[in-house]
Protein backbone atom coordinates (compact mmCIF):
# COMPACT_ATOMS: atom_id res chain seq x y z
CA UNK A 1 0.00 0.00 0.00
CA UNK A 2 0.85 3.43 -0.54
CA UNK A 3 1.44 5.73 2.35
CA UNK A 4 1.02 9.43 1.97
CA UNK A 5 2.38 11.83 4.46
CA UNK A 6 0.34 14.88 5.35
CA UNK A 7 3.31 17.20 5.14
CA UNK A 8 3.95 16.30 1.53
CA UNK A 9 0.32 16.77 0.78
CA UNK A 10 0.26 20.22 2.37
CA UNK A 11 3.39 21.26 0.49
CA UNK A 12 1.93 19.92 -2.72
CA UNK A 13 -1.27 21.85 -2.09
CA UNK A 14 0.69 25.02 -1.29
CA UNK A 15 2.81 24.54 -4.45
CA UNK A 16 -0.36 23.96 -6.47
CA UNK A 17 -1.99 27.09 -5.07
CA UNK A 18 1.18 29.14 -5.72
CA UNK A 19 1.37 27.84 -9.30
CA UNK A 20 -2.36 28.49 -9.71
CA UNK A 21 -1.93 32.01 -8.31
CA UNK A 22 1.07 32.71 -10.57
CA UNK A 23 -0.78 31.35 -13.58
CA UNK A 24 -3.82 33.48 -12.72
CA UNK A 25 -1.69 36.58 -12.10
CA UNK A 26 0.61 36.33 -15.14
CA UNK A 27 -0.63 33.78 -17.70
CA UNK A 28 -4.39 33.45 -17.34
CA UNK A 29 -5.33 36.94 -18.64
CA UNK A 30 -2.96 36.82 -21.66
CA UNK A 31 -4.17 33.29 -22.51
CA UNK A 32 -7.84 34.30 -22.20
CA UNK A 33 -7.11 37.50 -24.18
CA UNK A 34 -5.38 35.48 -26.92
CA UNK A 35 -8.30 33.04 -27.01
CA UNK A 36 -10.77 35.95 -27.10
CA UNK A 37 -8.76 37.68 -29.87
CA UNK A 38 -8.66 34.43 -31.85
CA UNK A 39 -12.38 33.93 -31.34
CA UNK A 40 -13.06 37.53 -32.50
CA UNK A 41 -10.80 37.05 -35.53
CA UNK A 42 -12.60 33.82 -36.46
CA UNK A 43 -15.97 35.55 -36.04
CA UNK A 44 -14.82 38.47 -38.25
CA UNK A 45 -13.49 36.02 -40.83
CA UNK A 46 -16.83 34.17 -40.87
CA UNK A 47 -18.73 37.45 -41.24
CA UNK A 48 -16.35 38.53 -44.01
CA UNK A 49 -16.79 35.17 -45.75
CA UNK A 50 -20.58 35.52 -45.52
CA UNK A 51 -20.35 39.06 -46.86
CA UNK A 52 -18.07 37.98 -49.71
CA UNK A 53 -20.38 35.08 -50.47
CA UNK A 54 -23.39 37.40 -50.68
CA UNK A 55 -21.40 39.85 -52.83
CA UNK A 56 -20.36 36.97 -55.11
CA UNK A 57 -24.02 35.94 -55.37
CA UNK A 58 -24.98 39.52 -56.23
CA UNK A 59 -22.17 39.71 -58.80
CA UNK A 60 -23.30 36.42 -60.29
CA UNK A 61 -26.88 37.70 -60.51
CA UNK A 62 -25.64 40.97 -61.97
CA UNK A 63 -23.46 39.15 -64.49
CA UNK A 64 -26.37 36.91 -65.51
CA UNK A 65 -28.59 39.97 -65.93
CA UNK A 66 -25.91 41.74 -67.98
CA UNK A 67 -25.45 38.62 -70.09
CA UNK A 68 -29.20 38.36 -70.65
CA UNK A 69 -29.36 42.08 -71.54
CA UNK A 70 -26.44 41.67 -73.94
CA UNK A 71 -28.10 38.69 -75.61
CA UNK A 72 -31.36 40.60 -75.93
CA UNK A 73 -29.58 43.60 -77.39
CA UNK A 74 -27.65 41.36 -79.80
CA UNK A 75 -30.89 39.69 -80.89
CA UNK A 76 -32.51 43.10 -81.41
CA UNK A 77 -29.53 44.31 -83.44
CA UNK A 78 -29.61 41.17 -85.59
CA UNK A 79 -33.37 41.58 -86.09
CA UNK A 80 -32.90 45.23 -87.08
CA UNK A 81 -30.08 44.27 -89.44
CA UNK A 82 -32.24 41.60 -91.08
CA UNK A 83 -35.13 44.04 -91.42
CA UNK A 84 -32.86 46.68 -92.93
CA UNK A 85 -31.37 44.12 -95.30
CA UNK A 86 -34.82 43.00 -96.42
CA UNK A 87 -35.91 46.62 -96.92
CA UNK A 88 -32.79 47.39 -98.98
CA UNK A 89 -33.30 44.28 -101.10
CA UNK A 90 -36.97 45.11 -101.65
CA UNK A 91 -36.12 48.71 -102.51
CA UNK A 92 -33.45 47.55 -104.97
CA UNK A 93 -35.92 45.13 -106.58
CA UNK A 94 -38.52 47.88 -106.85
CA UNK A 95 -36.03 50.30 -108.40
CA UNK A 96 -34.79 47.62 -110.81
CA UNK A 97 -38.37 46.82 -111.79
CA UNK A 98 -39.14 50.51 -112.32
CA UNK A 99 -35.98 50.95 -114.40
CA UNK A 100 -36.85 47.87 -116.46
CA UNK A 101 -40.37 49.20 -117.02
CA UNK A 102 -38.93 52.57 -118.07
CA UNK A 103 -36.50 50.87 -120.45
CA UNK A 104 -39.29 48.73 -121.92
CA UNK A 105 -41.53 51.78 -122.34
CA UNK A 106 -38.64 53.69 -123.91
CA UNK A 107 -37.92 50.78 -126.27
CA UNK A 108 -41.61 50.54 -127.21
CA UNK A 109 -41.68 54.27 -127.84
CA UNK A 110 -38.52 54.04 -129.95
CA UNK A 111 -40.04 51.13 -131.91
CA UNK A 112 -43.24 53.10 -132.44
CA UNK A 113 -41.23 56.13 -133.56
CA UNK A 114 -39.22 53.96 -135.97
CA UNK A 115 -42.45 52.41 -137.26
CA UNK A 116 -43.96 55.85 -137.81
CA UNK A 117 -40.76 57.04 -139.48
CA UNK A 118 -40.76 53.96 -141.74
CA UNK A 119 -44.44 54.53 -142.63
CA UNK A 120 -43.75 58.21 -143.30
CA UNK A 121 -40.80 57.29 -145.48
CA UNK A 122 -42.92 54.69 -147.30
CA UNK A 123 -45.69 57.26 -147.88
CA UNK A 124 -43.12 59.72 -149.16
CA UNK A 125 -41.71 57.12 -151.52
CA UNK A 126 -45.23 56.22 -152.68
CA UNK A 127 -45.87 59.91 -153.25
CA UNK A 128 -42.62 60.25 -155.19
CA UNK A 129 -43.50 57.12 -157.20
CA UNK A 130 -46.95 58.51 -157.87
CA UNK A 131 -45.45 61.74 -159.09
CA UNK A 132 -43.01 59.89 -161.28
CA UNK A 133 -45.83 57.75 -162.71
CA UNK A 134 -47.91 60.83 -163.30
CA UNK A 135 -44.99 62.54 -164.96
CA UNK A 136 -44.39 59.54 -167.24
CA UNK A 137 -48.07 59.34 -168.07
CA UNK A 138 -48.20 62.99 -168.91
CA UNK A 139 -45.07 62.75 -171.07
CA UNK A 140 -46.10 59.67 -173.00
CA UNK A 141 -49.69 60.22 -173.58
CA UNK A 142 -50.60 63.72 -172.99
CA UNK A 143 -52.43 63.97 -176.27
CA UNK A 144 -54.44 60.74 -176.34
CA UNK A 145 -57.14 60.18 -173.65
CA UNK A 146 -57.73 56.51 -174.37
CA UNK A 147 -54.04 55.74 -174.12
CA UNK A 148 -53.79 57.77 -170.88
CA UNK A 149 -56.57 55.78 -169.24
CA UNK A 150 -55.11 52.50 -170.39
CA UNK A 151 -51.63 53.47 -169.13
CA UNK A 152 -52.92 54.62 -165.70
CA UNK A 153 -54.83 51.34 -165.24
CA UNK A 154 -51.76 49.36 -166.24
CA UNK A 155 -49.42 51.22 -163.91
CA UNK A 156 -51.82 51.01 -160.99
CA UNK A 157 -52.17 47.28 -161.43
CA UNK A 158 -48.36 46.93 -161.32
CA UNK A 159 -47.98 48.96 -158.13
CA UNK A 160 -49.50 47.35 -155.03
CA UNK A 161 -49.84 49.41 -151.85
CA UNK A 162 -49.86 47.61 -148.54
CA UNK A 163 -50.09 48.99 -145.10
Amino acid sequence: MLTVSYGTMIWMSIAFIVVLFLLKKFAWKPILKAIKDREDHIEESLQMATKVKSEMQELKSSNEKLLLDARTERDNLLKDARTTKDEIIQEAKTKASEEADKMIASAKEAIENEKLAALTQLKNEVGVLSLEIAEKIIRERLSDDANQNELVAKLLSEVKLEQ
